[in-house]
């Protein structure tokens, strides 16, 4: 008796996206199963468990073999094993580096170090992210930045070019890098507030205007490392208010500028000694290294939040919770900052310009994006 039999042959890998990305939220293949089903798997397609086992098996199996690929995702390009689609390289690439945001808010700044990963069950039991996932998320932070963190050139290529990542997926990365080299505070209680979109902001600013390669295109480490001879040279700012006729200078030149424009006039100039203090000393600081590590601390309680310092027992116990009854609003404070930057351009006397500039504008980029009306 004769038997007709369709036979389609192919060498083309298929992916399931919804699978790939129960697979890299660390499920078990059970698990998935069970996922796809509640999702009305079977109703969708007329499958029936088994076949649906199976299926979510043999991508399971694939995924694992692509990983050793995904781990140099040039290599996946090269590669013939599995012919699948630029496009479908591209995604596979993506969503591997993806990363939750629970998760990089609670290692950024830390040292990528076994010890760090040690804890990762305490950060998969805090954020509700598998551990297995959080332990991909982390060695790619890891790999990443071993391969680029000696690197010449500007961070965000060198990372693009040797993960293919998107534009802003690699500017993600960068943070990340340039975070855990220079070991930035992030974790204290005051500054759980702040979103890794806002430290990744801060983190671009830094490093186009306070690393080596702001000044220096040609050194080792461009992006990456702190210009030391720029946080050394800060100290010269002090100038600004040790010098009485300077400070005064510079407030009166605030004020006239913001005189019936800022609804807490008032309190900006009668505490304008007290803000201009805060910055300055911030600046004059950054020569030690933990003051560079606490630079977002110190920006929070003495520079956003200083404005009641004067009636809440002193500038260096305020937080955020006294500025906010004072009612700035992120308006108050770009005006503030824009017209102190602005005026210091006009005082005579003063002659750390560039300087000034270098700071100031990064500082007041930082604070604008940290200050949560």
């Amino acid at each position: 008796m004769a038997v007709e039999l369709d036979v389609f042959v192919g060498n083309t890998t298929l992916i399931d996206e919804d699978v790939y990305q129960l697979w890299l939220d660390g499920y078990s293949a059970g698990d998935a199963v069970a996922i796809r089903i509640k999702r009305g798997i079977l109703e969708q397609t007329g499958a029936s468990p088994d076949v649906l086992e199976s299926d979510t098996m043999d991508h399971y199996r694939t995924f694992q073999m692509l990983e050793r690929l995904l781990h140099s995702p040039p290599k996946l390009i090269n590669q013939l094993l599995f012919q699948t689609p630029p496009s479908m390289q591209s995604m596979l690439i993506e969503k591997y580096y993806t990363f939750d945001e629970p998760f990089v808010r609670e290692v950024l700044g830390k040292k990528l170090s076994k010890g760090t990963k040690k804890d990762l069950d305490d950060v998969s039991a805090k954020t509700g992210i598998t551990l297995k996932s959080c332990r991909r998320q982390f060695d790619n932070f890891k790999r990443v930045f071993k391969v680029v963190e000696e690197m010449k050139g500007p961070l965000v290529e060198n990372i693009q070019q040797n993960f293919l990542l998107s534009d802003q997926l690699a500017g993600d990365y960068a943070a990340v890098v340039f975070f855990a080299n220079n070991r930035f505070e992030t974790g204290k209680r005051k500054l759980q507030y702040l979103t890794f979109e806002d430290f990744a902001l801060c983190a671009e600013q830094l490093i186009q205007n306070w690393t080596l390669g702001a000044v220096d295109s040609n050194v080792d480490d461009m992006d990456v490392d702190l210009d030391r001879e720029f946080l050394q040279d800060l100290k010269d700012l002090k100038v600004l208010i040790t010098d009485k006729d300077l400070l005064d200078q510079h407030k009166s030149l605030v004020c006239t500028a913001l005189r019936g424009k800022v609804s807490i006039f008032n309190e900006m100039e009668t505490n304008f000694k007290n803000l201009s203090r805060a910055l300055i000393n911030i600046a004059a600081k950054l020569i030690h290294t933990k003051d560079v590590r606490d630079l977002f601390i110190d920006l929070v309680e003495k520079t956003e939040f200083g404005v009641s310092g004067a009636r809440r027992g002193g500038w260096d116990q305020v937080y955020i919770e006294p500025c906010k009854s004072d009612h700035w609003t992120s308006s108050d404070v770009g005006a503030f900052l824009t017209q102190y930057t602005n005026a210091a351009r006009a005082l005579d006397a003063f002659k750390h310009q560039a300087l000034w500039e270098r700071y100031m504008c990064t500082v007041k980029s930082c604070i604008l994006k940290m200050y949560h009306d």
